[in-house]
């Protein structure tokens, strides 16, 4: 039994500015890599403001649908130079944007799972990261199919995981609250 006090629990920010960002964070490919596409978006709080000093992660499958990890039984990526991994801190208008290429179906124990990148929040005042998923538009069938997205019954509630179509690639905004809140799942 230990005589020391517990630690108190501490939130996530707002220091993520200070050690989670490096330079090339948010791209996950080159700038210039074919099939290159833009993920933007504002991350928003419970009042519709945008929060100024969060950090978005993304980590996601190559457009093969295999991740950059052992564990994954069809072996390693096929894109060298892909990183499958980005991480941008919002501006100044809470907005952010991560370079990276369009992920491929992902095999699961319950069927195919949609194209989808996995997207992870930090920001002040929160205790841990939420987490949720970001999916494509154009993959109206796919989706219709996902095991994960289907297990939310609120159509308005699975809306807000599929991002909108932009000129550069992609629209993802991030509701921690309120009206409109983005789906986030317990991991």
């Amino acid at each position: 039994m230990s005589t020391h006090p517990t630690t108190p629990a501490q939130t996530v920010g707002p220091y993520l500015h200070i050690g989670l960002p490096w330079p090339d964070g948010p791209y996950a490919v080159a700038e210039g890599a074919p099939g290159a596409v833009w993920i933007r978006g504002t991350v928003y709080d419970g009042a519709g403001e945008p929060v100024t000093d969060a950090l978005v992660e993304t980590w996601q499958a190559d457009p093969q649908g295999r991740f950059d990890h052992p564990d994954d039984p069809r072996g390693a990526r096929s894109h060298p130079g892909f990183r499958a991994f980005g991480r941008c801190p919002t501006g100044a208008d809470g907005g952010y944007g991560i370079l990276t290429l369009k992920p491929g179906a992902v095999p699961g124990p319950h069927g195919d799972q949609a194209p989808h990148i996995d997207v992870s929040l930090f920001a002040r005042g929160m205790l841990h990261r939420v987490v949720t998923r970001l999916y494509f538009p154009e993959e109206e069938a796919a989706n219709a199919a996902d095991p994960v997205l289907n297990s939310i019954g609120d159509p308005d509630a699975r809306a807000t995981l599929v991002a909108g179509a932009a000129p550069d690639g992609y629209r993802f905004d991030i509701r921690i609250q309120g009206d409109g809140e983005t789906v986030f799942f317990d991991v």
